[in-house]
C-alpha cells in the first residue's frame, strides 16, 4: 500500500455481492404538480410528436437510461379510478385530486401512458389503489391491461384502440399505506389482510405476476418495523417484494446531508431483517426482496411551509426544485448504497421524472435540460451493469451531528464480465479536502482507465437552469492511474466518480 494513499478501496472477484437486476434503475411518474401535464406530455408544446408526448423529454429519459416507471402514484393514486383515463378524451372527467389539491383532467390516462412506455423504451410499473379502491377495482384493470382474451374489460381496451395486452409484470399494492396523510390510510392488519387479498385474487388471473406490498414510507414512521413485521406476516407467501421510500435533504448540514446514504444503508438492512424474521418464523423457503420504489433527494421541509393552495388548478408547479452539485454528489452516494445491496434491492424509483423533485426538467417555449442529478444517474444506469462484488473500504472519517462518524470515501466495485471491465463509484464525502484513494481490485491485472467522469464544483450549490442548462456537467479527463492491480486517483471536495478500468483477458484469473 502507498502510504500517500490512506483511503483504500478493496474488491475480489471471488466475493461476490450479486447481479445487478436493471430495474434498480427506476423512476416515477405521478399525477403531481408538472410531473405530467407540462412533463411527459404536453399537447400543443412544438416539441411534443404527435401522441402529445415531449419528443425533447423522452430523448432526454432514453439517456438517462431508466428501466421501469412506476405510475400513476403516489399519494394521487389513492383517490384515483383508472377507468376516467380511459376511451374518448372528450368524455373524460374532471376530477378533484385531493393529495394535491389540483384539477385532474384524465386527458393522459393507462393507455396514454403505456403508449408513452413504448417509446421511451422503459418497463411500466403498475401501481393500485388500495386507499379508496378495492379487490373489485385491481381485479377490473388487471383484466384491461393484460387479458387476451375476449372479456368485457379487454374488449374495452381494444375499443379503445390497444388490442393486445400491456402484459404489465410489476404492481404495487398501494401507496404509503401507513401514512395518515393518506386517503384511506388503514391500520397494518387491516392493509395486510386487504393486500393479501387483492394479491391473492391477482394471482387467479396470473399467478406470474411480481407484486410489491407496502412497507413504511419512512424510516422515522412511529410504526416502522411493527408495520413490516404485521403485513408480511399476513401476506408473506402471496407477494415478492416490500417497498420503501426514502427522501433526503441537507438542512443546512451539509456533513450530514454528504453522509445520509448510511440512512438507507440502515434502513435496507433493517427491513431484509425483518423480512427474514418472517421467513424464519413462517419457516418459509420463499425469500422477499425489496423494492426502493421512492428515493431522492427533497426540500421537503421547505414545501411543507408553504400554504396550502386555494384554487383547485390543473398541474400547479409543486416541488420544482432545482439541484445543486451537492445534491448530484449524494444521488451518486444513494445509488453507490442501492448497489452495494443488490442482492434485496431488485428495484428502486427515483421520484420523480420530470419537473417534480426531478433530473429533467421543462419549461413550453424551451428545450428540456437537464439537472445535476441526472449524470450521475445516467452514468450509474449505463455502466452499473454486471456482478457487484463485496467492496471493503478502509477510510478517514468526518464528524456528522445526525450520523456521527462516517467515512469519507464511500463507492462500490462492479465487474463486467461481458466488457471485461471494473467499474468503480465512489464519492469524497468532505467538504473542504481533496483526498487520496488507493482502489485494490485483487485477481484483475488491470489494461487501462477507459473512462473516468468527475462530477464536482468549488460551488457545491451550483445549479443547471433553463438559461444556463451545462453551468454543471461531468468532467471526463483521465486523471487517475493504475499500476498492476491498483488505481490511484484524486478526489476532490464534494465530489463523485466513476472509473471504468479495462482488465486484462489473457492474464485474469477471476470469476
Amino acid at each position: 500500500m502507498n502510504e500517500k494513499y490512506l483511503n483504500r478501496i478493496v474488491a475480489n472477484p471471488s466475493f461476490q455481492v450479486d447481479e445487478i437486476d436493471s430495474r434498480l434503475f427506476g423512476s416515477f411518474v405521478e399525477h403531481m404538480g408538472r410531473g405530467v401535464y407540462g412533463g411527459i406530455y404536453e399537447q400543443d408544446s412544438k416539441f411534443s410528436n404527435q401522441d402529445g408526448f415531449r419528443q425533447d423529454v423522452l430523448d432526454l429519459v432514453k439517456e438517462l437510461g431508466v428501466t421501469i416507471v412506476r405510475y400513476p402514484g403516489g399519494n394521487f393514486l389513492s383517490g384515483y379510478d383508472w377507468k376516467d383515463g380511459v376511451g374518448p378524451k372528450n368524455l373524460r372527467p374532471n376530477r378533484l385530486d385531493l393529495a394535491w389539491h389540483s384539477m385532474e383532467s384524465n386527458e393522459f390516462g393507462l393507455d396514454e401512458f403505456m403508449r408513452w412506455c413504448e417509446q421511451s423504451d422503459v418497463e411500466p410499473m403498475m401501481a393500485l389503489n388500495l386507499g379508496t379502491g378495492n379487490l373489485r377495482d385491481a381485479l377490473e384493470i388487471l383484466e384491461y391491461t393484460n387479458n387476451a382474451s375476449e372479456s368485457l374489460w379487454a374488449d374495452l381496451r381494444a375499443k379503445n384502440g390497444k388490442i393486445r395486452p400491456y402484459n404489465v409484470k410489476v404492481w404495487c399494492l398501494g401507496n404509503e399505506m401507513d401514512g395518515p396523510w393518506q386517503l384511506g390510510h388503514k391500520s397494518a392488519l387491516d392493509y395486510g389482510k386487504l393486500a393479501a387479498d387483492v394479491a391473492r385474487g391477482m394471482r387467479q388471473v396470473d399467478k406470474n405476476l411480481e407484486l410489491v406490498i407496502c412497507g413504511s414510507s419512512g424510516r422515522g414512521m412511529a410504526t416502522f418495523g411493527t408495520w413490516e413485521d404485521e403485513v408480511l406476516n399476513i401476506a408473506y407467501d402471496l407477494v415478492d417484494y416490500i417497498s420503501l421510500h426514502i427522501y433526503v435533504e441537507e438542512n443546512d448540514d451539509l456533513n450530514s446531508f454528504l453522509a445520509c446514504s448510511s440512512e438507507l444503508d440502515k434502513f435496507i438492512e433493517e427491513v431484509v431483517s425483518i423480512a427474514d424474521s418472517v421467513k424464519s418464523r413462517k419457516r418459509s423457503n420463499k425469500k422477499i426482496n425489496l423494492s426502493v420504489d421512492e428515493w431522492n433527494v427533497w426540500r421537503l421541509s421547505e414545501f411543507q411551509k408553504k400554504e396550502a393552495p386555494k384554487n383547485w388548478d390543473k398541474a400547479p408547479r409543486l416541488i420544482e426544485d432545482e439541484y445543486t452539485v451537492a445534491d448530484a454528489v449524494v444521488v451518486g452516494n444513494l445509488l453507490i448504497s442501492l448497489l452495494r445491496h443488490a442482492d434485496r434491492v431488485k428495484m428502486a424509483c427515483m421520484a420523480q421524472l420530470v419537473n417534480v423533485i426531478a433530473p429533467i426538467r421543462t419549461e413550453k417555449d424551451s428545450p428540456a435540460w437537464r439537472q445535476t442529478i441526472f449524470y450521475p444517474f445516467s452514468l450509474t444506469s449505463k455502466y452499473g451493469r454486471g456482478v457487484v462484488l463485496d467492496t471493503k473500504i478502509q477510510s478517514a472519517t468526518i464528524f456528522t451531528e445526525k450520523f456521527g462518524y462516517q467515512n469519507v470515501i464511500d463507492g462500490v466495485v462492479i465487474y463486467n464480465k461481458d466488457l471485461q471491465e471494473v467499474v468503480i463509484f465512489c464519492v469524497n464525502r468532505d467538504a473542504c479536502d481533496n483526498q487520496n484513494l488507493e482502489i485494490t481490485l485483487e485477481g484483475f491485472p488491470l489494461e487501462a482507465i477507459i473512462e473516468q467522469a468527475t462530477l464536482s464544483n468549488t460551488n457545491v450549490y451550483l445549479t443547471n437552469t433553463v438559461s444556463n442548462p451545462l453551468a454543471v456537467k461531468p468532467d471526463f479527463s483521465i486523471t487517475a492511474e493504475i499500476e498492476e492491480n491498483r488505481v490511484y486517483a484524486t478526489l476532490s471536495p464534494v465530489s463523485w466518480q466513476m472509473f471504468r478500468v479495462k482488465v486484462k483477458i489473457g492474464d485474469f484469473h477471476g470469476h
